[in-house]
């Protein structure tokens, strides 16, 4: 069974809630050997950009990304938060190693939208760098950063980053780990089960906004495929990755 377990970065900023998960990864590569792991850190950029005087500006949950930003992307994606979870994940015990989508081409991507500078759509990827390191008991954990074949860098929403890993590498379940209980109805309440029809719904009501909203557009590409079961689930329940193994009802499940 191939796992792909993707994090919001909102969960990896506190550092035990980021032991917790890595914990519970741990557990679940124990059972299922076949893991790769992608991670946002959306939270961690707002502040880094803060810090240093840019203001953060987003279209339809997406980051307008600048030369000032991308450099920041490079530092804070692939650098801090990245580093801060490889080690997380080793001091539990699994072989994990870090990259990008710009390693060995693993995503390749094109210009999203010009209003939103290097914001980048995956347009293909290869696995064949996540079936290397599989293949030698490692664990890739993957920043959400492309490339393309002349050089150029892109900042990719980490959900669109999961969707192309996991379709490429054809992964049997889809995690999204975020900080919320799960998909919310136009009232507030979590909503259990939801198909592509739902999605739609919610995505054509104006329900679905910002960051869920990327994260749906994402996962119906998942499903469109066919080959996985997707999850979005809270990932601030302890034990969230067993609980889900079990069939308990948390979070919400899409389906075709």
């Amino acid at each position: 069974m191939k796992w792909l377990v993707k994090i919001g970065g909102s969960l990896l900023d506190d550092p035990g809630a980021r032991q917790r998960l890595a914990e519970e990864l741990g557990a679940l590569w124990q059972a299922y050997p076949q893991l790769v792991v992608v991670h946002g850190g959306g939270k961690q950029m707002t502040r880094y950009l803060s810090e240093h005087g840019v203001e953060s500006r987003f279209v339809n949950g997406l980051r307008v990304t600048t030369p000032e930003v991308l450099d920041a992307v490079l530092k804070v994606f692939t650098g801090t938060v990245n580093r801060e979870l490889v080690s997380t994940l080793i001091a539990a015990g699994v072989p994990a190693v870090g990259l990008s989508g710009i390693d060995g081409q693993l995503v390749e991507a094109e210009e999203l939208d010009p209003r939103l500078g290097a914001v980048g759509r995956p347009v293909r990827s290869n696995p064949g760098v996540l079936e290397a390191l599989l293949s030698h008991g490692y664990v890739p954990v993957v920043a959400c950063v492309a490339g393309d074949r002349r050089g150029r860098i892109y900042n990719v929403n980490a959900d669109q980053m999961a969707v192309a890993c996991a379709r490429a590498w054809g992964a049997e379940r889809l995690v999204f780990l975020t900080d919320v209980v799960g998909v919310l109805d136009s009232s507030g309440n979590r909503i259990s089960t939801l198909d592509l029809e739902g999605i739609e719904e919610l995505v054509r009501s104006g329900v679905a906004t910002g960051g869920m909203l990327a994260k749906l557009t994402a996962a119906r590409a998942a499903l469109e495929e066919g080959r996985c079961e997707v999850w979005i689930a809270p990932g601030a329940e302890p034990g969230i990755l067993r609980r889900l193994l079990d069939g308990e009802a948390l979070g919400t499940k899409l389906t075709r």
